[in-house]
């Protein structure tokens, strides 16, 4: 009787470290700006609009569950913004790093232990993806702000899956 519990319990954690060593990382595009449909003057950086505030709540409320231990913003508002809903309801700070250094940003979410939240943009997230091992490419249309990726890393720090959802 006991070689039968100490082989399932061998066999138990065979199964169950792999499983600790994956991350699921939860992308999204900050929520709508205040200046949507306007043409922005350069270096422009606009709170989000109400719609998007509203947005961001409901981030909150669709990832309060999921594990995030790490939330990684750019240095724009709008991506803090849409952030901050989580992030207090979590009690988790939250790290900023430059749009235009994502190596820093992979280098950072590799380092995490635990899930991770990236707010981002249309045009950096298909870049972290790529980045992370995601094949095929992903765009982001102009008008879309309730993408919400899914994407599960191996134990190789290599992205093994990846799901786009919805959320309002």
């Amino acid at each position: 009787m006991t070689k039968r519990i100490l082989a399932v319990l061998v066999l138990t954690l065979a199964f169950a470290a792999p499983a600790a060593a994956q991350k699921t990382i939860f992308l999204v595009r900050h929520a709508e700006r205040a200046d949507a449909g306007m043409t922005a003057p350069p270096g422009a950086d606009p709170d989000l609009s109400p719609e998007g505030r509203t947005r961001s709540s409901s981030l909150a409320r669709v990832l309060a569950d999921a594990g995030i231990t790490a939330i990684f913003t750019t240095e724009l508002k709008r991506t803090q913004q849409t952030a901050a809903p989580l992030g207090q309801a979590l009690k988790l700070s939250t790290t900023t790093v430059p749009s235009s250094n994502i190596p820093a940003l992979i280098d950072q979410i590799k380092l995490v232990t635990g899930n991770v939240l990236v707010v981002g943009h249309s045009n950096t997230l298909p870049e972290i993806m790529k980045r992370l091992g995601v094949q095929t490419p992903v765009t982001i249309a102009d008008d879309r702000f309730d993408d919400l990726f899914v994407l599960t890393m191996g134990s190789g720090a290599t992205a093994t899956n990846l799901i786009r959802l919805h959320y309002r």
